[in-house]
């Protein structure tokens, strides 16, 4: 999504689209995929029907999911008793955050919530649902206030120092750019030197960004700028006013947002890491959840999951703790 020179002019349409797709609940789209099965199609793995690109999922993936008492054996005594955890993420209003997370009619629903409401049910507890903000759920977590932290949180070296980690998919670090973008492919951070990026702080994006920082200097090239957003729909509209040239983000959301939004066109990927739920240094937990995710991917019912919501290639094989980070 990155560009030869930085946009001058607003995007057409793009800020009514933006409206749009946050008010999506009523009659967006689940699909991020940019070639989602026909509507009315079954995946294989599965024998779900595929998402209808018309309409967000409906599909009840998650009741029928069986509890494992062996697994509950797992958990602490205190967790067993009490019959719940706490989970910090952060609030996703509207439908902006699909994929992986947002709200119809109050209720939450997405990739994510479908995830950890099945572990859950594979674990025989409830989650009391606490909500932060993406750069203090770690801290949460590290400190006390929460069980478990789930926000579509990457693995890292660095986050692995100070908390542990139980995978559930993959996902990647991509742009979103204009129709109008004469760059039409994106595969290395040079290619975005002299613009501006928006992208969300104290993330796996805002880490890359630093790290490349010099890139576009050691070729003679103008550095890229980076502005900081915590709320998603800042950055679409900071896209559409001129304000950023470039929005990185999550593959799984920056697809759909090109998907849906006029106007846009999703420019590629440069990385892929697993993602996961956080919990505590050498919690118990972290191998109760990975022996709770591949029960799911045993049963089935993660291919479920994930035929719901049109997401091939974004599952895992097998759900590890403290995989080796990709960086």
């Amino acid at each position: 999504m990155s560009t030869e020179r930085r946009l001058s002019r607003r995007i057409p349409h793009l800020a009514a689209a933006t409206a749009a797709l946050l008010l999506l609940a009523a009659c967006g789209s689940s699909s991020d995929d940019p070639a989602p099965a026909a509507n009315g199609a079954k995946d294989a793995a599965s024998g779900v029907k595929a998402a209808d690109p018309s309409a967000i999922p409906t599909q009840d993936v998650v009741s029928a999911v069986a509890a494992d008492p062996a697994l509950q054996a797992e958990l602490p005594a205190a967790v067993r008793t009490a019959g719940k955890l706490t989970l910090g993420t952060t609030r996703a209003p509207g439908t902006v955050g699909l994929p992986h997370g947002g709200e119809q009619n109050g209720t939450p629903i997405g990739l994510d919530v479908d995830l950890r409401n099945a572990v859950a049910k594979v674990l025989g507890i409830e989650w009391d649902v606490q909500y932060g903000t993406f750069p203090t759920v770690i801290p949460g977590v590290q400190n006390g206030r929460y069980d478990v932290g789930q926000d579509n949180f990457g693995v890292t070296a660095d986050r692995e120092k100070v908390v542990d980690f139980t995978t559930y998919l993959n996902d990647g670090q991509a742009f979103l750019g204009a129709e109008s973008t004469p760059v039409d492919k994106v595969s290395r951070l040079t290619d975005l030197c002299g613009l501006t990026i928006a992208t969300a702080p104290g993330s796996t994006f805002q880490q890359i960004l630093t790290d490349g920082a010099g890139k576009c200097a050691a070729l003679g090239k103008k550095p890229y700028k980076v502005q900081y957003f915590s709320d998603n729909a800042t950055v679409l509209l900071g896209l559409q006013n001129g304000k950023v040239d470039v929005s990185f983000g999550p593959t799984l959301g920056v697809k759909y947002e090109a998907a849906h939004l006029p106007n846009t066109k999703y420019l590629g990927e440069i990385s892929q890491t697993a993602v996961g739920f956080v919990t505590a240094r050498n919690s118990p937990l972290a191998k109760a959840l990975s022996d709770a995710v591949n029960k799911l991917i045993a049963d089935g019912d993660y291919a479920r999951i994930f035929a719901k919501w049109n997401l091939p290639g974004s599952g895992l094989a097998k759900s590890e703790v403290n995989p080796t980070p990709s960086f």
